[in-house]
């Protein structure tokens, strides 16, 4: 893979620049080295719950400064979504967290606690007080024509206990009662992607994806036309692939390799 071909770099989270609560190695040396080449960057997750601040604050934690315009979440690009396919300032139903209906109100939309009035769209992401209530009313707006939209698919997500129902379990309950398929936002759909490279004023070919997952983080990039880097920080590993049927361009162990391996083929120039 040739690393001078790149002008933008997105990067997945957890599991690419730490895991949990930890940093991973190489993390303060990734932003190092992307400010000393202005190299703009994305960081960009599934997670729809929680919100850009809170995200700039656990990387304050770390050491590292990002900007809002850093930090793309599947809520942010599905507020974005929305603002290009209806009116400005139109009712929008939300299932979800904090994460999802500020970046939807931040959006310019209102945000309806009901369904006593029409929708233009509702918009669903994980929701850990889903109720009978909330898929009732999400059921009433779609079936009088509000446009169903969700900020990613993922069906489960791992936790200390197990896997928990995420985000796609909400959207496929609302799906069966309203005979309607969402479109779909996040990672591996190729939406999210093309907002975050149109942010950086970039192009697909010239953008990399740095990712722990090959069917969302490796996939979606594919599909948008990006380089891949897979790390084996995460979720995936050599053995994936044969499994999956997903190749990435390059695969390394970490970010800390990402940057030495950048910084050779610059050198070499």
């Amino acid at each position: 893979m040739n690393f001078n071909q790149i002008q933008a770099l997105i990067a997945d989270m957890d599991g690419v620049v730490w895991r949990g609560d930890t940093p991973l190695p190489g993390l303060n040396k990734l932003f190092n080295f992307l400010a000393a080449h202005n190299i703009p960057f994305t960081l960009a997750t599934n997670n729809a719950s929680k919100t850009v601040a809170q995200y700039q604050k656990k990387f304050a934690r770390f050491g590292v400064e990002v900007q809002p315009e850093n930090v793309m979440t599947s809520s942010i690009a599905t507020a974005m979504y929305l603002k290009d396919t209806i009116e400005p300032g139109s009712n929008v139903y939300v299932v979800g967290e904090d994460g999802l209906t500020d970046a939807v109100r931040q959006a310019g939309f209102n945000v309806l606690d009901d369904a006593g009035q029409p929708a233009a769209a509702v918009a669903a992401g994980i929701d850990f007080t889903f109720t009978y209530e909330k898929l009732k009313y999400a059921t009433l707006l779609i079936r009088r024509g509000a446009h169903f939209v969700g900020s990613n698919g993922d069906l489960t997500f791992p936790s200390e206990e197990g896997l928990y129902p995420g985000a796609g379990s909400i959207l496929a309950a609302i799906e069966a009662a309203t005979d309607t398929k969402p479109t779909v936002i996040g990672k591996p759909e190729p939406l999210m992607f093309n907002v975050a490279v149109r942010r950086m004023n970039s192009t697909p070919a010239h953008t990399v994806m740095i990712g722990d997952r090959l069917e969302t983080d490796i996939l979606g990039a594919q599909r948008a036309g990006m380089k891949t880097v897979l790390v084996t920080t995460g979720i995936d590993n050599q053995d994936s692939i044969a499994s999956k049927g997903i190749q990435p361009d390059i695969i390394l162990s970490g970010i800390d390799e990402l940057v030495d391996v950048w910084q050779s083929q610059l050198d070499a120039k």
